[in-house]
């Protein structure tokens, strides 16, 4: 294989909505550059991407997948994404070593939610964007919608390339207002038959190709100047306008095409080849120490590892991009984020699960390696000298969350141990040991994100596992002050255990004036504070402590020890175990005894007097409340609210976004468990929602009876 220089390569990120065609036209892609001889399809489980045994199994991408296409004299190094939801964390890593979305549209159905999700990445990460109007020969195109739905949701910066002269079945042809020219395929595709335009599509031939003249121009002075001289441009001129228009983001052309029949294929190819941003033409990205790192090949040699997966046959295989240098086969390189050496014994250039050897990959380039010691997605690897260090890729909040078990528990080392490697190959997949709620959780994207994991764990790993829902981390506080004493009085021979503290607790708040004096029926209590303590609690909140004893009655020595009495009731409330916050407490008496008072006893008459305490200051049980937006095509409203107003949302407004609405509530966690599920159901796929964690907030009286009686059901008090 031909060593590509850095202007001469290409790297692109293919995008789209679920069922968009970007499998099959990667197929179609490779088929063209003559990597392959015959393109597979996704029905016969034979294309070269889309061949993990889970993707075979559930018939769609659920990984994405690396290749390249020799083209004109240009690499063009693509990464195919999954269009699901679930799996969006692949465009992110796509897009963040890439240069350019290339977005595909389903010309039956036009902007789909899922079109609208991926484009919003690219709007987040910076990258330029071309949309290809794909599958024009189904049954229900219709490129007219589209190409509208395709201006509602993205503006006046879309400008067409082409367009057909027949959508549906019968689409064999389109007009090229770039080169202004005819394209027609016969039956099979492949290589088009290339004329003048008829004369009848003349007029909207040349006013389409007269609004991209004018967008190609805005984008550079000098062509500006030219066309305000001229009125026209050359071909090459047009590219060039083109070009710094989709750097700038300032321009997204729309082309059409149908990858399966291979109609229009070469010609995007072509596009992309002459029009597409080289690699050296992007701002440069930046290490974590700020520093602009340009792709130079003559450069220090830095490698950032991007994917990371156990593949087939072969085992792990470290996908990565050269950020800077030029790298050979053999190259000794320090792991700069975990420490360490690796030899890159062998280098590849990948299509899919083909891997071709290769000496040289110069910077800009992408490639992999195998079998490395201990590398993991989102690694460095420098040369010795280099101190560069990569971390750009930013993944989305998990929105769907399952605790995990083995059926059997002596299995849990070993399913930990497969957790871990597996979020190495998808950081989407994150994994928590929750002390709080004494569960392994899951964290991803939807429920067919987590699915996929149980498929392979139980699959390929041959260990099966339980998912059960997450419990909620609840909080308790208190509503009003109370007071309580208590006396821990041990004896069992010898020396014994004695211990008596007497304490006021009240609802703590930010900037509250300091305690002086309480009363409680005819007693009234006056305060003087000896000392306070903040204690900044790790689940949010405070408890904060005053010392207001007087003449001696509880030594100084022992506070710390009801502290921690008080601590062990913060950790574990009163009400249903879960941890409490925002409390204050006024130790104002109590009593030692010379001989048998210690910190185990003050410790244990603390933890009492507390929870008398907290039980007599209307205690309240708080719920976690997740800010949630819903985006959604217009007619699936109406089911989409009053599915929320069911689960106790607060609907806080609705916005319009791109030809679409989106939906703002206020929901608690609870509520949320199977969210993604019964949206799916609702909205046969089309909506897609995010979520944020707002605030702690009271739980309703009937909720709170419901979670004290479970608790009481599976504990007893001490």
């Amino acid at each position: 294989m031909k060593i590509y220089k850095t202007n001469e390569i290409k790297n692109i990120a293919l995008l789209g909505a679920k069922g968009s065609g970007k499998t099959t036209l990667a197929e179609s892609m490779i088929y063209e550059c003559g990597v392959i001889k015959r393109r597979g399809t996704i029905d016969a489980g034979n294309t070269v991407s889309d061949y993990f045994p889970v993707e075979k199994e559930y018939g769609y991408s659920v990984f994405s997948t690396v290749f390249n296409a020799e083209f004109n004299n240009k690499k063009l190094n693509i990464i195919d994404c999954p269009g699901a939801d679930d799996f969006v964390g692949n465009a992110y890593t796509a897009l963040g070593v890439t240069d350019i979305g290339l977005i595909l549209v389903d010309a039956e159905y036009g902007v789909e939610v899922g079109t609208q999700n991926i484009f919003r990445t690219t709007e987040e990460l910076h990258k330029p964007v071309i949309f290809a109007v794909n599958q024009m020969d189904a049954e229900k195109a219709d490129f007219d919608n589209a190409i509208e739905s395709i201006r509602e949701s993205f503006g006046k910066k879309v400008v067409q390339i082409q367009y057909p002269l027949q959508s549906g079945p019968n689409f064999h042809s389109m007009i090229d207002v770039l080169l202004m020219k005819k394209y027609e395929w016969g039956p099979d595709g492949g290589v088009p038959t290339i004329s003048e335009i008829p004369e009848e599509e003349m007029e909207r031939a040349r006013e389409l190709n007269q609004i991209l003249v004018e967008a190609a121009a805005e984008n550079d002075e000098n062509l500006m100047e030219k066309f305000f001289d001229q009125g026209s441009l050359t071909e090459d001129e047009m590219r060039e306008g083109i070009r710094k228009g989709l750097i700038k983001r300032d321009i997204f052309p729309v082309v059409v095409l149908s990858a399966a029949k291979d109609m229009g294929v070469r010609r995007l190819m072509e596009f992309l080849g002459n029009v597409c941003p080289f690699v050296d033409d992007m701002p440069a990205p930046h290490t974590v120490s700020g520093e602009e790192v340009h792709p130079d090949a003559s450069g220090p040699l830095s490698v950032f590892v991007f994917k990371t997966s156990v593949e087939p046959h072969i085992g792990e295989v470290s996908y990565f991009k050269v950020m800077s240098g030029t790298l050979k086969a053999g190259a000794d390189l320090e792991n700069v984020t975990r420490g360490g050496k690796e030899r890159l014994a062998q280098i590849f250039t990948v299509c899919g699960q083909l891997r071709t050897p290769i000496d040289t990959l110069e910077a800009g380039d992408i490639g992999a390696s195998v079998k490395l010691k201990d590398v993991r997605t989102g690694n460095t690897l420098d040369e010795k000298g280099c101190d560069y260090q990569f971390d750009f890729i930013k993944y989305p909040s998990p929105k769907f969350v399952r605790a995990i078990r083995p059926v059997n528990e002596a299995d849990a080392e070993k399913l930990s141990g497969i957790l871990t490697r597996m979020h190495a190959e998808d950081p989407t997949w994150i994994i928590e040991q929750s002390k709080e709620l004494k569960q392994t959780l899951v964290k991803g994207q939807g429920e067919f994100h987590l699915r996929t994991l149980k498929w392979r764990i139980e699959n390929n790993e041959k260990l099966p596992i339980v998912f059960e829902e997450q419990k909620i981390p609840y909080r308790e506080t208190i509503t009003k002050a109370s007071r309580a004493d208590y006396r821990h009085k041990k004896q069992s021979g010898g020396s014994g255990q004695f211990g008596e503290v007497h304490l006021i607790i009240e609802p703590y708040t930010e900037g509250m004036p300091e305690p002086d004096g309480y009363k409680f029926g005819s007693q009234e209590f006056k305060l003087k504070v000896r000392d306070k303590q903040e204690v900044p609690l790790d689940w949010g909140g405070k408890l904060v402590v005053y010392d207001c004893t007087v003449g001696g009655s509880i030594d100084a020595r022992f506070i710390p020890a009801i502290v921690k009495g008080l601590m062990d009731r913060m950790e574990q409330g009163p009400l249903t175990g879960s941890y409490a916050r925002d409390v204050r407490v006024m130790i104002y008496d109590g009593k030692m005894h010379p001989v048998d008072s210690n910190e185990i006893s003050f410790r244990l008459a603390g933890r009492n007097a507390f929870s008398q305490a907290f039980r007599e200051a209307n205690p309240k049980i708080l719920e976690p409340i997740y800010d949630v937006e819903v985006l959604t095509p217009d007619d699936t409203m109406g089911d989409i609210m009053s599915d929320l107003q069911g689960r106790r949302a607060i609907i806080m407004g609705t916005e319009s976004e791109k030809g679409l609405s989106k939906i703002l509530a206020k929901v608690p966690l609870k509520e949320m468990a199977n969210y993604s599920t019964a949206l799916s159901s609702l909205t046969g796929g089309r909506s897609s929602f995010s979520m944020k964690f707002a605030s702690y907030e009271l739980v309703p009286g009937d909720v709170q009876e419901k979670l004290l009686k479970e608790y009481a059901a599976s504990h007893t008090d001490e």
